[in-house]
């Protein structure tokens, strides 16, 4: 139920406390941080409030009067279990100080988070974190309904709700089996890539959704063909080089399967497939604590 309006707040009550233990006004100002008229002017709101003298002043310093003590008694209880909140509320914080959930799209998640993580635990090596991954749609909104306190996207959607910062960058490339007629070439033009069927991941996906908006700015009108839809990059990746269709994937994904020769990547021509990789968490909030400290890692260069 609400407190009557005749209760005074806690700073007085607690300010009144100090007065009585200390000896005087001064010195329970100072002790409270404040100018000893603030003080004043407070212990007289709470006289007024309690429509009785509290205090006595003498040229010795302040002693309660009856009323006063009887209020000092009660309110020694009061400052107390507001002590105990605190304490509490303190141990809370720093709990979730040193907890992080962080949700993230399939690429940043493979290849990005594990160094980013690594640099998390030189910087702060009691965080407890729990990643959890999606495409870009499920990380949004494990953001947006408070199982994440960051999150990591590939798509260049915004999503209503939530702030959104280029944090790296990356480039999408095509990729096919080493006997595919591709190849033996050194490009693909877009309008080609654009008729060919190819793997790719289901709708809602980072790579997906960037690789549309990028034929849908290239070539309008155009829309990527789908010769399967796996639910994952290696899935992808081993269907590419079983000969299934090309595929268009992150260059972070491939680089070691290109590097090794077990998938090839022709240029394309004519189609913009550099892309941005953002970090996002609730609009109107500001990050704190280990999740500040991811976001920075994941900005630093290189």
């Amino acid at each position: 139920m609400p407190l009557s309006p005749r209760v005074p707040d806690l700073a007085a009550l607690d300010l009144l406390v100090s007065v009585v233990e200390l000896g005087s006004i001064g010195r329970a100002a100072q002790a409270h941080g404040i100018s000893q008229p603030s003080a004043s002017s407070r212990l007289r709101y709470l006289e007024k409030l309690v429509g009785a003298p509290v205090l006595e002043r003498t040229t010795l310093g302040s002693r309660p009067t009856r009323a006063g003590a009887l209020i000092v008694e009660w309110a020694r209880a009061v400052v107390d279990a507001a002590g105990r909140l605190d304490a509490g509320i303190d141990t809370l914080r720093a709990e979730r100080s040193s907890r992080l959930r962080v949700a993230a799209s399939q690429t940043v998640a493979e290849y990005l988070f594990p160094g980013w993580l690594m640099a998390l635990r030189a910087a702060a090596p009691d965080v407890a974190l729990a990643l959890e991954s999606g495409n870009s749609v499920d990380v949004a909104g494990a953001v947006l309904d408070g199982r994440a306190g960051i999150g990591f996207v590939e798509s260049p959607r915004r999503f209503p709700g939530l702030e959104s910062h280029t944090v790296t960058r990356d480039r999408l490339v095509v990729v096919v089996a080493p006997g595919h007629p591709w190849a033996r070439r050194a490009r693909v033009g877009a309008d080609e890539l654009a008729e060919t069927a190819l793997v790719q991941r289901e709708p809602g996906s980072g790579t997906r959704t960037w690789f549309e908006y990028a034929i849908s700015r290239g070539l309008p009108g155009r829309v990527p063909v789908v010769a399967s839809e796996l639910s994952s990059t290696t899935a992808i990746k081993t269907a590419v080089a079983a000969g299934v269709a090309p595929a268009v994937l992150s260059s972070l994904a491939v680089a070691a399967e290109i590097a090794s020769g077990a998938l090839v990547s022709p240029e394309v021509e004519g189609l913009d497939l550099q892309r941005t990789l953002r970090a996002v968490w609730p609009a109107g909030q500001r990050l704190t604590g280990p999740a500040r400290e991811l976001y920075a890692i994941a900005r630093r260069p290189g």
